[in-house]
């Protein structure tokens, strides 16, 4: 119904998919636009607000744009005390303050269980546009947050998940992408060849789509993988999303392996992330510079595999 050559001012989210949609606002910048929200998966409502607001101003970084305005998404029970919302919408406005933008409004209805997100506007300068394309052989792929919150969600829900754990993936789901993003505009310059955000459809997924995109291959060290605590051990007591089975169901088809495909660490690959890390495809004449600046920014990040030549979309672990 949108043919992308009736719409030339929409530069992403037409003809391809990405992570939020561009739209050319003058000659020097451009407005980045995204929408996420979704049932709590933590008890507190207030970390539960955080995670929901982290996850939604992702997709912004993930096009290196930043966010200036938000606007709460939320559904809500009649008979569930009101305070919780208040609650919940605390914490999503304390992540949008930190991001530098602000909050103006929103929509709430009423739901069977509560729902919270955000629609989020960006800007970003035409030349500056990440993409989840763009990749290029020789690439060294980074990530900046550890897998795990959809294995570490589950077992929250089922009562097995320890504290350490849970701690461990609430700070990895509350953290912004805001000093990773600034670290790669300032080091990374035009080496920085392809970007995307790790959400529902796990690395493997968000993986292949870039690969597929960008008319290359991925090849993945499993020995590499962050991993949230205790995940490894969750999944070996048969803690495991149905969405990670459905995703290895799914992207299976273009994953070869070297290793133990059953291991806990091999099906971390499929685990849907929420707020998950940036995969980032970097040329490697600027690695060593964007790992030291990445270092020095205290901000973490992981040397995970390289883009390969290779049937485009396929991904392969060692």
């Amino acid at each position: 119904m949108f043919p992308q050559a009736d719409f030339p001012d929409v530069l992403r989210g037409l003809s391809a998919p990405d992570d939020a949609a561009v739209v050319k606002l003058d000659d020097k910048q451009a407005l980045v636009l995204t929408a996420d929200f979704f049932a709590p998966i933590v008890d507190d409502p207030v970390e539960f607000g955080a995670i929901a607001a982290t996850n939604a101003l992702s997709d912004i970084y993930a096009m290196g744009a930043r966010p200036i305005l938000a606007i709460n998404l939320a559904g809500f029970p009649k008979d569930m005390d009101p305070q919780i919302l208040s609650d919940i919408l605390r914490g999503g406005a304390d992540k949008v303050l930190e991001a530098g933008a602000v909050v103006a409004g929103g929509h709430t209805t009423i739901d069977e269980e509560p729902k919270y997100g955000l629609a989020v506007i960006g800007l970003v300068d035409l030349d500056k546009i990440y993409r989840n394309e763009g990749a290029q052989a020789g690439d060294q792929l980074l990530l900046t947050k550890p897998l795990g919150t959809g294995v570490i969600a589950t077992a929250l829900k089922r009562g097995k998940a320890s504290e350490p754990s849970i701690r461990d993936a609430i700070a990895s789901m509350t953290r912004l992408s805001k000093v990773a993003v600034e670290v790669l505009k300032e080091a990374g310059g035009d080496a920085v060849h392809a970007v995307t955000d790790i959400t529902g459809f796990s690395l493997a997924g968000h993986g292949h789509e870039m690969a597929a995109l960008s008319g290359t291959a991925l090849n993945l060290r499993l020995a590499d993988l962050p991993v949230l605590e205790g995940t490894e051990d969750l999944l070996e007591q048969g803690i495991g999303s149905g969405g990670m089975d459905r995703n290895r169901d799914y992207y299976t088809q273009w994953v070869s392996t070297k290793a133990n495909a059953e291991s806990p660490r091999h099906r971390l690959i499929y685990d849907p992330q929420t707020s998950g890390g940036l995969l980032i495809a970097v040329g490697p004449e600027a690695l060593d510079e964007i790992l030291a600046a990445f270092d020095a920014a205290g901000e973490p990040v992981w040397h995970i595999g390289e883009v390969t030549e290779g049937p485009g979309g396929s991904i392969t672990v060692d």
